[in-house]
């Protein structure tokens, strides 16, 4: 037991270096970059998918449980963090044919928590009739509520809180003029996703790699053999369920900020398939492999490609052939591609060799010093 437990620590360790080595090389991008080039643009849009899409694969790909709610979630947390941290002198230009009912303003970060807080406790309501069902009935119920609260949102007696099917605007976001001046990222554009992510990110890692995390994977892998080990399936798929919504709401509130604006009818069912699709590609039950998934993704659709829309891709000009739209029938047959080939996505069920990344710190670095020590005490002994 205790070794197991001493592996699960090792294993959280060498994640917790990966990200701190990934939020170093991007906040060098972001300080190399302005913050309207696309390369931050794409890096900002697939930080905040990243999340999106591991906390989709908590349920999808670690506990095995089929959902498609993920869109209904964001727009919980989209929502909280728009309406909770805008001020009143906005909401009066916001709100200018309804009116509006809440009258305080909270702080950003504040904010940040419980757009995670209000899709947890939709979560738990929703699980409890939900969970009972199993495989394509799951995705069914889970879809079937968000889209109910899609519609919800735009309901005329919600138009005090929710504006309605107007857009929401005007609050809180990562710029140079708003919550972060006079920080340390007060130039920054990328740094705040990235370091919000990773910390989540790591807090997922924390909890896949503890029992609870190893009581998903075997629920995913046996729910008879699990049970029959003494593991609790409601209560771990519920936890499961929960944990998975909290973090996705906080997705939504980070896509809120990246867009500036939110209206209910961006968070369609299509928007959980593009999740879902970029959790298939990276591989189902692999972290890493959503997280290198989300950029490329990103990058592929927002940047890469574009040119096939515009009449001209790597350097040939046929505006016949590559007119608008075309963009999305290469995309398709990538996608196509990688799912004959690499059925299980570009990871599978691994994550990448992070030993490398331990074998650096506890090898070559301590060799390094030892050198450098026997090289100083070499030049006294001369002396």
């Amino acid at each position: 037991m205790e070794n197991a437990k001493k592996k699960s620590l090792i294993k959280s360790l060498k994640y917790a270096i990966f990200f701190v080595l990934l939020f170093a090389a991007l906040v060098i991008i972001d300080v190399k970059n302005p913050s309207y080039s696309m390369i931050i643009t794409v890096l900002k849009k697939g930080t905040v998918y990243a999340l999106i899409a591991v906390s989709m694969n908590i349920l999808n790909g670690f506990t095995g449980l089929f959902s498609l709610g993920q869109a209904g979630f964001m727009l919980l947390g989209a929502y909280t963090y728009a309406v909770l941290t805008m001020t009143n002198e906005a909401r009066e230009a916001v709100y200018y044919l309804s009116g509006y009912s809440v009258t305080f303003t909270l702080p950003w970060y504040v904010g940040l928590i419980l757009a995670g807080a209000v899709a947890a406790f939709f979560a738990f309501l929703i699980g409890l009739p939900v969970l009972k069902l199993k495989s394509d009935y799951l995705a069914i119920a889970t879809l079937g509520f968000a889209e109910i609260l899609r519609a919800f949102s735009q309901w005329a007696k919600l138009e005090k809180i929710t504006n309605g099917s107007i857009q929401l605007r005007d609050y809180p976001t990562f710029s140079k003029s708003s919550l972060l001046e006079g920080t340390v990222f007060e130039n920054a554009s990328l740094t705040p996703y990235v370091l919000i992510v990773s910390l989540c990110l790591l807090l997922i890692v924390l909890m896949i790699n503890s029992t609870y995390g190893r009581a998903f994977k075997a629920i995913r892998d046996d729910e008879i053999a699990a049970e029959a080990m003494g593991i609790n399936l409601a209560h771990h798929k519920r936890l499961s369920f929960i944990t998975s919504s909290f973090f996705a709401g906080i997705g939504g509130a980070l896509l809120a900020i990246y867009q500036s604006s939110i209206t209910a009818s961006q968070f369609k069912s299509s928007t959980t398939y593009e999740i879902l699709l970029i959790v298939v590609i990276g591989g189902i039950g692999s972290i890493t492999g959503s997280v290198l998934a989300s950029y490329l993704y990103i990058a592929c659709s927002e940047w890469w490609l574009r040119g096939l829309d515009s009449g001209s891709f790597l350097g040939l000009n046929l505006p016949n052939v590559f007119r608008s739209g075309f963009r999305m029938v290469v995309f398709s047959v990538i996608i196509m591609v990688i799912v004959l080939f690499f059925r299980k996505g570009i990871m599978g069920e691994r994550e990448l060799n992070l030993d490398r990344v331990g074998w650096f710190f506890t090898k070559i670095l301590p060799s390094l010093f030892k050198k450098k020590n026997k090289a100083e005490s070499g030049k006294e002994a001369v002396k």
